[in-house]
């Protein structure tokens, strides 16, 4: 598998829903570099266990919409939205936020991360500036 289609499944999987699937995917020595609404965090690959254990007990379903998927060797950049259905309201999905990420595969597993994220923007959505798929 390509890293870019490799990328592409990890995002296309349910890791909200099962969390057996995070040793599929990611390097045991996999780092990721987040900068976020709430700061600048790196997360091992214990804490990415933890924090998709988190997602599960939050989230019904979550959702990535892909607007573009680029490769060059072993690093691929995937722009996206994230949708998802609350525990409380599994029938409303919601935007959550846009990220931005660069992806290092080694191994055949996701293994450097660094990726930007925001809140979703109104103007963003209307304009239909993350739903374009350039994959």
């Amino acid at each position: 598998m390509s890293p870019k289609q490799l990328v592409k499944s990890f995002y296309e999987s349910d890791l909200a829903n099962d969390p057996t699937l995070i040793p599929q995917f990611f390097h045991k020595d996999c780092i990721m570099h987040w900068n976020s609404s709430k700061g600048f965090e790196v997360l091992n690959y214990s804490e990415i266990v933890a924090f998709f254990k988190g997602i599960n007990n939050s989230f019904y379903s979550l959702r990535f919409q892909i607007s573009h998927l680029l490769q060059d060797g072993n690093f691929v950049t995937c722009r996206h939205t994230l949708f998802g259905c609350t525990i409380e309201d599994p029938d409303n999905e919601i935007p959550m936020a846009h990220f931005t990420a660069i992806w290092e595969v080694k191994d055949g597993k996701l293994y450097r991360c660094y990726e930007i994220s925001q809140l979703t923007d109104e103007k963003a959505l209307e304009a239909h500036s993350f739903s374009e798929n350039k994959i």
